[in-house]
């Protein structure tokens, strides 16, 4: 991932933060985000060799800027089934 789009994610991840207002849903995120941070590595080495390829096959491709923005996919969606 590119250090500008990892700020931006970062950024995002603050502003979303920011405006929750329910303890309960802080203390989720907080709690999911200790879990990740513990396991981080500890995931990858589960994850099979087919799926590790896809992963890392579908991050060269944001990297390059091959990707929908949710607003296109939700366009896609809406044409598609007349929506």
């Amino acid at each position: 991932m590119l250090i500008m789009d990892i700020v931006e994610l970062r950024t995002d991840l603050h502003n979303m933060i920011d405006k929750i207002s329910d303890s309960n849903v802080l203390n989720a995120v907080k709690t999911l985000l200790a879990g990740k941070a513990a396991a981080q590595e500890d995931w990858w080495d589960e994850v099979s060799e087919e799926d590790r390829k896809a992963i890392e096959e579908g991050l060269e491709q944001l990297d390059r800027g091959e990707y929908l923005t949710r607003s296109e996919v939700r366009e896609k969606i809406q044409e598609k089934y007349k929506l």
